[in-house]
């Protein structure tokens, strides 16, 4: 969708004010996840490895790279609101993406066949509703975000036997970073430097954090043993 044009005072003034460093970081963890992502998949051992790392690569990239967009344009009403939507929907795409390469390589029998279809199943029902439901409360989301993350705890046995508690202890570290993401987001708080770097560059700070701790365990620790 094109944005609207800058001569467009109507438009530009219904935009609201955002930080000047609002997306800026997304943007080159944007660039930056296209090339990490590429090199996961070269370096995956095997068709199934390549397989999950793929379907990673493309949630980490369509995250930061929707996010970078609806961020980094002034667009339109309608357009702000349906990007809004898209943006908010990647973050369920990329729960569902980063469970996947350890419910393909790291997890077995009923546990991996249930740990993916209840990630998958909420991944795609949040992302119906944030399509539905756009103006849903910050602290709702956030909850619902958070909550999905988690769900890897029922996994936990099969997950340090597989990739150790090294492995385990640094991804359980990006959980507790895209949690404090999520705090963040839903209470508008730490919010340091309003018109430069406000709470939502905090946010978009930690989730960068998060996905490279968990982007390493991936890298260093599951393609490996796969």
């Amino acid at each position: 969708m094109a944005s609207p044009s800058a001569s467009d005072p109507v438009a530009v003034q219904r935009e609201p004010l955002k930080p000047r460093l609002r997306g800026v970081s997304h943007e080159y963890a944007f660039f930056v996840s296209l090339l990490a992502g590429a090199a996961l998949i070269l370096a995956a051992p095997s068709a199934r490895a390549a397989l999950a790392a793929t379907v990673y690569a493309l949630s980490l990239s369509a995250l930061f790279g929707v996010s970078a967009l609806y961020h980094g344009v002034t667009w339109s009403v309608p357009g702000r609101r349906w990007m809004r939507r898209l943006d908010h929907s990647m973050i369920f795409l990329l729960i569902a993406g980063t469970y996947t390469p350890f419910g393909l390589l790291a997890l077995s029998g009923t546990l991996a066949v249930v740990v993916l279809a209840v990630v998958w199943s909420g991944a795609l029902a949040g992302m119906a509703l944030n399509l539905i439901w756009i103006d849903a409360p910050k602290w709702f989301s956030a909850i619902v975000y958070t909550s999905l993350g988690w769900v890897a705890v029922v996994a936990l046995p099969q997950l340090v036997s597989y990739i150790g508690s090294t492995a385990t202890g640094l991804l359980a570290l990006g959980g507790v970073l895209y949690s404090a993401g999520a705090a963040v987001y839903g209470l508008r708080r730490p919010n340091p430097v309003p018109a430069v770097f406000g709470y939502h560059e905090v946010f978009h700070a930690l989730v960068i954090a998060a996905a490279a701790a968990q982007y390493a365990v991936i890298a260093f620790y599951l393609l490996p043993r796969s």
